[in-house]
């Protein structure tokens, strides 16, 4: 649940505003959309399946993956199988 203490000089619409942003945070609009009509639990199965698709897509492009113990490589490595870091594979 959402909750925003207001400081005696705190303007109300930064209020509003931070609470606003908790709320989206929280997917506390979202699931009150969802909510509003029967979804049927198929079409609840492939919007899943595409989010899911999509978290393995930007944990990929960001070089996370979900196993532990795994590391990202620092900035700069580059394995090219033996070539230089700093010499380009294409010519």
């Amino acid at each position: 649940m959402a909750k925003v203490q207001i400081s005696s000089d705190e303007n109300i619409r930064e209020a509003l505003r931070r609470f606003k942003k908790m709320c989206d945070k929280e997917g506390i609009i979202n699931q009150s959309k969802r909510m509003a009509y029967f979804e049927k639990p198929s079409e609840r199965k492939r919007r899943e399946e595409s989010r899911r698709i999509k978290n393995i897509k930007r944990a990929q492009k960001l070089g996370i993956s979900g196993q532990p113990g795994t590391t990202r490589p620092q900035s700069g490595f580059h394995n090219n199988f033996g070539a230089s870091p700093h010499r380009s594979s294409r010519s």
